[in-house]
């Protein structure tokens, strides 16, 4: 069944997430009702649109639509009647108090018409329970935006008992017309995803200080610099509204239970008046700036609490079937802004352990929230939350599309670092990948603070072991040789640190394209050691001696605009545009000759070692080339000026 068409769209309520809604609907083309229950409400409302709109458009996001072209599909009302008026789509966005939403819908059922669509944009309550205080359950579902809707890609659209499926394509049409990411909520639970992963998060930062496991700073400091967080725990909370997030535990505590009982610290905190930054002085005072997390106090065991209070939640979802794995991670990332979800994070840290973890701290602590659920215990036997189809750990493939195979190093929350378990995984994908007809590799990290920070130094080096040790070089310097001398252009797509083995790797590709925010380096000679990839040799050839001795010396850091200047850095691009431009080119390069790439390659190889060797594969490719199709089609394409088409024949 086709989804229902909607052509204009009501808002109820202009604060900030209302009139955000209402902008983003109006961007995207669709005549927009912005309803509040006073004059100044709905006008205050108005002017934030146009602010953001006029920002939108200096920074040059609206295309080729004017602020005053979309303002004029908003029209700004007090009077219920005038606002459902042939309306197709409700979405209500006013304060999260059932009593305050119970009497919005009784009025709206009143004047909406009965073909209407209702939705509520609630971050926590029942859409069940909403929906019956409605004659239309079947039409009534959850539109859940995040903050601020202009910005923030994820939209939850959730499902209540009686939802139809017409009333869910509709809704997931609508969100995907305004440009963002709609991730279904099969069933209608307490916090939905997103906030149930994520609150129990904050409220357990809150326990592990108050009963003296942890302090405030070592809790924020292990969730942000350790763990990859956006922010720390308490951070996030002051951003919030510590008022906010408590309203969401007591609920979660109300309908699910002693697991979920508000932290003493949370109560404290709210009863001080003290919310966060909208008050000025939450968990940290906002006077003369924000927070200071010092990034070196953080604590293993904080760290490992944390990943096992998320991960339990996240099995407690699945269980319920309000969602699988791989949709709670891609909610978290985009609505958490997390670097990874919450389940492979669970997968990192190994599953068992975390189930051994919430064990020791439920025989500690005697509370119900530590209890593991059952699928937490049978996916730890299972070895983990995700079915990896490719078998790696620590990297991620992405197989030939458009010709070019995708290598990801995926431990965004240990910045990227290569231990012996990512270099044989490399080796693997990198033979795999070339067997299976790819035409260039696309080389990256995954999340946006490193391509690699380097070697984890606790795994690759072995002061009791030199043998071993040396055994640890070669094994890099034989992995990072084969993107080098593998017969495919290979891309390095650089964003965030790019340091010691990290950039050996990077070193290793035929072209490097960079973010601007991103850092290079050499820090090696800072611990006593020298690089031992391959980057003594390579950054040599590449840069010069005289570069690279400089790089290796000072062991300093590097600006993106420093080695685009060296000529580490063949482009530099802004971080919104690195994924796009690196893909570009490695199918562009992927679309080339695929004979004369390898025989150039080759050629390169030898002549550092020889150039006489160099030479003589030079010639002797070059004479080969005159009998391949592509030669022919080459020529073919440049008599009659168009593009090629090779085929690596």
């Amino acid at each position: 069944m086709a989804p229902r068409t909607i052509d204009t769209v009501t808002v109820l309520g202009a604060g900030s997430m209302g009139h955000g809604i209402a902008e983003v609907a109006a961007i995207a083309g669709y005549d927009v009702r912005l309803r509040d229950i006073e004059e100044d409400l709905v006008r205050d409302g108005y002017d934030q649109i146009e602010w953001s709109l006029e920002k939108l458009a200096e920074g040059g996001h609206l295309g080729d639509q004017t602020v005053e072209r979309v303002l004029e599909r908003v029209v700004p009302v007090v009077e219920m009647d005038r606002a459902v008026e042939d309306t197709d789509l409700v979405i209500e966005a006013v304060p999260e108090r059932m009593e305050i939403k119970e009497a919005v819908y009784g009025e709206l059922e009143e004047h909406a018409p009965d073909d209407a669509i209702f939705a509520s944009n609630t971050s926590s309550l029942s859409i069940t329970d909403l929906a019956s205080n409605t004659t239309r359950p079947a039409k009534f579902c959850g539109l859940h935006f995040f903050n601020p809707p202009v910005r923030m890609e994820l939209v939850e659209v959730v499902s209540g008992a009686e939802t139809d499926e017409e009333t869910l394509d509709a809704a997931v049409e609508f969100v995907r017309s305004i440009e963002k990411t709609p991730i279904l909520v099969s069933k209608d639970s307490p916090g939905f995803i997103v906030n149930r992963i994520l609150v129990p998060l904050l409220n357990e930062a809150a326990w592990l200080v108050d009963d003296g496991t942890a302090t405030i700073e070592t809790v924020d400091s292990s969730a942000k610099f350790d763990l990859g967080l956006p922010m720390g725990a308490f951070e996030l909370a002051d951003q919030i509204g510590v008022d906010v997030i408590l309203d969401v535990v007591e609920h979660l505590h109300a309908t699910l239970g002693d697991p979920y009982e508000p932290s003493p610290l949370l109560v404290e905190q709210v009863d001080s008046g003290a919310f966060g930054k909208k008050t000025g002085e939450g968990f940290y005072e906002y006077e003369d700036g924000g927070a200071e997390i010092p990034p070196d106090s953080g604590d293993e065991a904080v760290e490992r609490r944390l990943v096992a209070v998320m991960a339990n939640e996240a099995a407690k979802l699945i269980e319920n079937d309000v969602a699988d794995a791989e949709t709670i991670d891609e909610a978290v990332t985009l609505g958490g802004g997390f670097p990874t979800g919450p389940c492979r994070l669970a997968d990192e840290y190994d599953l068992a352990e975390l189930e051994s973890t919430l064990e020791s701290a439920r025989e500690g602590a005697g509370h119900p929230r530590y209890e593991p659920t059952s699928y937490l215990r049978e996916r730890a036997v299972e070895g983990g939350f995700l079915d990896d189809d490719d078998g790696f750990e620590t990297i991620r493939v992405d197989h030939p599309a458009e010709d070019v195979g995708r290598i990801s190093i995926d431990r965004p929350n240990r910045m990227n670092t290569i231990t012996p378990t990512v270099l044989a995984e490399l080796e693997t994908a990198v033979d795999s990948l070339v067997e299976e007809g790819a035409r260039s590799l696309l080389i990256d990290g995954e999340g946006d603070r490193a391509f690699s920070a380097g070697a984890e130094v606790q795994s690759v080096v072995d002061e009791s072991d030199p043998v071993a040790s040396i055994e640890v070089s070669k094994r890099g310097q034989r992995v990072f040789g084969k993107l080098e001398s593998c017969d495919v252009p290979v891309v390095a797509a650089i964003d965030g640190f790019c340091l010691g083995g990290g950039m050996e790797l990077a070193t290793c590709a035929d072209l490097r394209i960079a973010s601007e925010r991103s850092t290079f380096g050499q820090p090696e000679h800072d611990l006593g050691l020298l690089p031992g990839w391959g980057g003594t040799q390579r950054l040599s050839h590449l840069l010069g001696e005289s570069r690279a001795k400089e790089i290796i010396f000072t062991a300093d850091n590097y600006d993106a605009e420093t080695m685009e200047r060296y000529g580490f850095v063949n482009e530099l691009v802004g971080s919104d545009e690195l994924d796009d431009r690196a893909i570009e080119r490695a199918e562009s390069l992927a679309g080339g000759p695929s004979i004369a790439q390898r025989f150039t390659k080759r050629a390169m190889a030898a002549g550092r070692r020889d150039i006489d060797a160099g030479l003589e594969i030079e010639a002797q490719a070059f004479g080969h080339l005159m009998t391949t199709d592509d030669l022919t089609e080459g020529i073919a394409a440049f008599r009659n000026d168009r593009d090629p088409e090779f085929t690596g024949k």
